[in-house]
């Protein structure tokens, strides 16, 4: 979908209110009439809370519009995929549950995938991603024989995942990637800091679009990797690698960088509050920034090292 064609379905579906009853959260087109909330929830949000905690936030978050789930089981050694399984129970027939293994061999890959299953109480996700792409070697061990490519494949034909997609952190390996396999979707940081000051997500974004992959956004609300010499303990958000934008209006602005890149979603940092600032923010319109603006946020947020470099 070309860019004019792409913004205003977008601007369309927003006009129109397309979110559930009651909420102002827009969607944009993912594949086959498949819309998704601009804004989905990561697993990690809902970590590090009891169930019913985790449960609340899930439903709040469904009646706020939200129909996009990501998860993985390596989020928390289980804790996101057990809890967000339990929580999602009422809603699983109404929302899209993207799930990702960072298995690169067939057999752990099943595993993983089975057990995923058995979490959620379902028979199938709806997009099963290759996690955390970071290399070359990545790609050449899913695309060898026995690799998680053939896992991949074979539960799209039994029913066990509607789409196939990929996370990624290193450009050359998505680049490589999608000329390699027929994908749906590309997971990737979409990132002011890393986008503007390290020159990553640009030629993801591009290719993706010459493959008619559908466009998924992380790390909008990142500000940046933390200082070394801060300790752990320091860090005011510990579910979080990277320090993430806290401040109600560079995060907007942050926002309006990422949403006007041609993307369908975005996946907010794991921190709670700062995924409840980016429902808010994006209940309202996010138009595209200025000339001005863009040089403005791109010089506050050089403050700290992007999270990725091309």
């Amino acid at each position: 979908m070309r860019r004019r064609e792409f913004l205003a379905t977008t601007a369309a579906l927003q006009a129109a209110g397309v979110a559930s009853a009651g909420s102002a959260l827009p969607r944009r087109p993912y594949k086959k009439g498949i819309e998704l909330s601009i804004i989905g929830l990561g697993g990690i949000v809902i970590c590090k809370m009891p169930q019913n905690d985790a449960s609340r936030r899930v439903a709040e978050a469904f009646d706020r519009g939200v129909n996009y789930f990501d998860c993985a089981p390596t989020y928390f050694d289980g804790e996101a995929e057990t809890k967000l399984g339990e929580a999602l129970r009422p809603y699983r027939s109404k929302v899209f549950l993207a799930e990702k293994t960072t298995r690169r061999d067939a057999k752990g890959a099943r595993e993983e995938l089975e057990r995923t299953l058995t979490r959620f109480h379902t028979d199938h996700v709806d997009l099963y991603q290759f996690h955390g792409i970071a290399s070359l070697a990545d790609v050449e061990k899913i695309l060898a024989p026995g690799g998680a490519a053939e896992t991949f494949f074979a539960a799209r034909k039994e029913g066990k995942t509607r789409f196939i997609g990929f996370s990624v952190h290193h450009a050359p390996a998505a680049l490589r990637l999608m000329d390699a396999l027929e994908l749906d979707s590309v997971l990737f940081p979409v990132n002011v800091n890393a986008w503007e000051n390290g020159g990553f997500g640009p030629q993801i974004l591009e290719k993706a679009k010459s493959k008619g992959l559908a466009r998924m956004a992380l790390k909008a609300l990142a500000l940046g990797k933390w200082p070394a010499a801060m300790k752990a303990e320091d860090r005011t958000s510990p579910k979080c690698w990277y320090k993430p934008i806290d401040d109600r209006e560079t995060a907007r602005m942050a926002l309006r960088f990422t949403l006007n890149q041609e993307i369908t979603a975005a996946i907010p940092p794991g921190d709670e509050r700062v995924f409840d600032l980016a429902l808010e923010l994006a209940a309202s319109p996010l138009p595209k920034l200025s000339g001005a603006e863009s040089a403005g946020l791109k010089s506050k947020v050089s403050v700290l090292e992007p999270i990725f470099r091309a």
